[in-house]
């Protein structure tokens, strides 16, 4: 089946402390983002991107996409005031039944290996999303602002690629915008589907901080 990327990459970089926006800081001689497109790139042949940028910095991501051989592979929209508004408008780009893959852009240590199963199960079960146990001990606040320990066992850390049936996701985000969407599992969730956990990977992390893009460094020097 086709597959489409969306590919989100709207963050400003505030907690990053700069001006310039972490999906285009500079991680081993190349942007944050150009390392999230090679890995999508390399996951299959046939697979097409749609990548989401701020309008004041599409010329920056046409800067980047210029470098890839598979550039027509690559195709660039504008994004908007959310991150729900964003998918929305990549979504609307997609013409054809296929699997959709939403991934945020500074989500650049993911491998081919993750999407490939998430394209997997989404074809069996309709969706994948990638999710890890977490390692930290955990507390949930009651309403009497107590914490209370929770079983990390049953505790999952959500990521993307999320993937999905375009015949699930699509009618989804024509629906209007709540605040109660954190992601697009949650938007399919609200639409009346069941979403289904995949196994994630530990190191699929989202580059927030200066700590996150030296782990970066240090993992992308490992491999």
């Amino acid at each position: 089946m086709k597959k489409v990327a969306v590919i989100v990459a709207g963050g400003n970089g505030i907690r990053m402390g700069g001006f310039i926006p972490k999906q285009f800081l500079i991680l081993r001689g190349k942007p944050v983002l150009w390392h999230t497109l090679q890995t999508f790139l390399q996951s299959f042949d046939d697979l097409q991107i749609i990548l989401v940028l701020p309008e004041e910095h599409i010329e920056r991501g046409k800067t980047i996409v210029e470098e890839f051989e598979e550039k027509n592979r690559i195709l660039i929209t504008k994004g908007g005031a959310t991150r729900f508004h964003s998918v929305q408008n990549g979504l609307k780009l997609i013409d054809e039944e296929c699997i959709v893959f939403v991934h945020d852009g500074v989500r650049c240590l993911l491998t081919t290996k993750l999407i490939q199963n998430c394209y997997e199960q989404a074809l069996e079960k309709g969706s994948a999303i990638p999710a890890v146990t977490a390692t930290d001990s955990i507390r949930i606040i009651d309403e009497n602002n107590k914490p209370i320990v929770a079983d990390r066992n049953k505790i999952k850390i959500i990521q993307t690629p999320q993937t999905f049936k375009s015949s699930i996701i699509i009618p989804a985000f024509q629906h209007n915008f709540k605040d109660s969407f954190t992601d697009e599992a949650t938007v399919v969730e609200a639409y009346g589907k069941n979403i289904f956990l995949t196994e994630g990977e530990h190191n699929n992390i989202k580059i927030t901080r200066p700590i996150d893009l030296n782990l970066a460094e240090n993992i992308l020097a490992e491999r």
